[in-house]
């Protein structure tokens, strides 16, 4: 058996593989037929011949001599290799079966695995490329030549031949210049996808917040409508009860002058009666007066009491001069309170119905028979303890609200302390530690924690808290008196002093995304809901 370094020497440096038919060069180096046959026609364009191995050139197409004692040595040691095939972009020099190629020489026109692709990687004149089944496209279409160039000004890949004839003078680049510029330009591209999916969800953004503009339009819109609509269902109504207490008026005033009128007509007998005493009166014979029968009664006028009726006239016609304007003054003012109610932004209809749940209530509160009133006490009320029970002063309304626009108005006491605002239901109601002296508390407390929001009264000073963050109030609150007005939607939790007039304290605004109730906390006093139902 032969050595692995005889071996070695029988392998044919193009297709790595025991010579075929081997032939000579000049120079000594050997080849199978077939391959060597295959470089020297790729050649045969160019004009130009060299040995494929040390790239010895030759002028004219070099004879092939038949190596006989290579020949001799391999058919004694060595078994008949098998032909060649070839298959798609298999190897070219694989005989076995097809094995995919990794890259493709350009020089030697061959699809190479990673076997036979040492040998052609070791030297610089076989330009490799990713494997191809066309490898006549990587050739130049006029001169056949391998395209090593790019003109950058005619954004064409040329060869050696164009870059000296029609792209003389032009900007041209090696092929592995311009491939790393495409690099660069695959990494800007890279970028502008990115930019252009972040603009389009930018884009997508914008036009899902137009449609809520437009959706919260449409919402304003259809609410103004409706506003207005009751606005104006309200002044034709109050139109109409201030006409008809006018024509009321009007009536009982015309019926009480047409009865003094109809009592003047009646009495008009007075009128004969002088027209006759001044014919008496006219008479020069007295018999003829003291003759006339009825003269008893013209002498005494006083008796059918004349003066008295005219006195009675006079007072009826005096008070009938002017209508009622008080009756339809207060009217009227109802029209002044929508007004009002609509330029402070607080207009609803009617106040909520708010109604205190007694099975919240702390053990500390009473609970007035019609749930409008919490009520501080020492005495402990025993209540059952539950889930939804307080375990400090709290208590909070049976309604939440999960839409819309609502308000409700409470009266608070002047003594001790109190707390009014809404919560989730799912706030905290277990005890935390509270100590009014010192002005400590902790987040069971409405307004100390981020599922309540209030109004605060302590030691007659007044603060808005959320999330244990407070705001301190002007202390020239005077009226007991406040309305809590809620904009669900709006996501506006707003606190009113009712005084004259009704003044804006504090606004909260928040993403509401739970049910509000109202809630109250009592120490030492009392508050009452004011409004709505018993």
């Amino acid at each position: 058996m032969a050595s692995a370094d005889l071996r070695d020497e029988l392998l044919c440096s193009i297709c790595l593989s025991t010579s075929t038919d081997p032939v000579m060069l000049r120079c000594g180096h050997n080849f199978c037929r077939v391959c060597i046959d295959r470089v020297l026609d790729t050649q045969d364009e160019s004009g130009v011949y060299s040995c494929p191995e040390y790239r010895e050139r030759f002028q004219e197409r070099p004879a092939l001599m038949r190596n006989i004692a290579l020949r001799n040595i391999m058919e004694n040691i060595l078994i008949t290799p098998p032909t060649q095939t070839e298959t798609g972009i298999c190897c070219t020099y694989c005989v076995d079966s097809p094995v995919p190629a990794v890259r493709s020489c350009l020089h030697c026109e061959a699809s190479l695995c990673e076997k036979h692709l040492r040998a052609h990687s070791k030297s610089p004149e076989h330009v490799l490329s990713d494997p191809s089944t066309s490898l006549e496209k990587r050739k130049c279409s006029v001169h056949k030549k391998i395209l090593e160039y790019y003109c950058t000004e005619d954004a064409a890949c040329i060869c050696v031949y164009c870059s000296a004839g029609e792209h003389r003078g032009h900007r041209v680049e090696m092929l592995d210049e311009a491939s790393e510029k495409k690099k660069k330009l695959r990494n800007v591209l890279q970028k502008l996808i990115t930019n252009r999916l972040e603009t389009s969800e930018r884009v997508q953004c914008l036009e899902a917040q137009r449609r809520k503009a437009q959706e919260k339009a449409a919402g304003e819109a259809e609410r103004v409508t409706a506003l207005c609509t009751d606005i104006r269902r309200r002044v034709d109504n109050l139109e109409k009860k201030v006409l008809s207490e006018i024509s009321r008026q009007e009536k009982e005033e015309s019926l009480s002058l047409s009865a003094l009128i109809h009592q003047l007509e009646i009495k008009d007998e007075l009128s004969r009666k002088m027209r006759h005493i001044e014919e008496l009166c006219n008479m020069t014979d007295p018999l003829t007066v003291l003759q006339e029968p009825d003269t008893g009664d013209l002498c005494d006028p006083e008796e059918e009491g004349g003066d008295e009726d005219t006195g009675g006239h006079d007072k009826q016609l005096h008070d009938g001069d002017d209508l009622d304007v008080a009756v339809i003054s207060h009217t009227l003012h109802t029209l002044c309170e929508v007004i009002t109610g609509i330029s402070r932004g607080i207009y609803v209809e009617d106040p909520a119905d708010t109604l205190l749940d007694v099975n919240t209530a702390g053990n500390n509160l009473l609970i007035s028979d019609d749930l409008k009133t919490a009520t501080w006490t020492e005495r402990d009320q025993n209540r059952p303890e539950t889930a939804e029970r307080f375990q400090c002063n709290h208590v909070m309304s049976r309604r939440g609200f999960t839409s819309g626009r609502h308000y409700w108005d409470v009266e608070g006491s002047r003594s001790g302390g109190w707390i009014v605002g809404m919560c989730y239901p799912s706030i905290d109601r277990r005890v935390r530690m509270f100590y009014p002296s010192i002005g400590r508390r902790g987040q069971s407390l409405i307004g100390d924690n981020n599922k309540s929001w209030s109004l605060w009264r302590c030691y007659g000073h007044y603060f808005v808290i959320h999330d244990n963050k407070e705001i301190r109030l002007p202390d020239k609150i005077s009226s007991d008196r406040f309305r809590i007005c809620l904009d669900y939607e709006a996501g506006q939790l707003s606190f009113y002093e009712l005084c004259d007039p009704i003044r804006h304290l504090h606004t909260f605004t928040a993403a509401f995304f739970e049910p509000l109730h109202a809630v109250l906390y009592v120490y030492g006093g009392s508050i009452k809901i004011l409004g709505g139902k018993q």
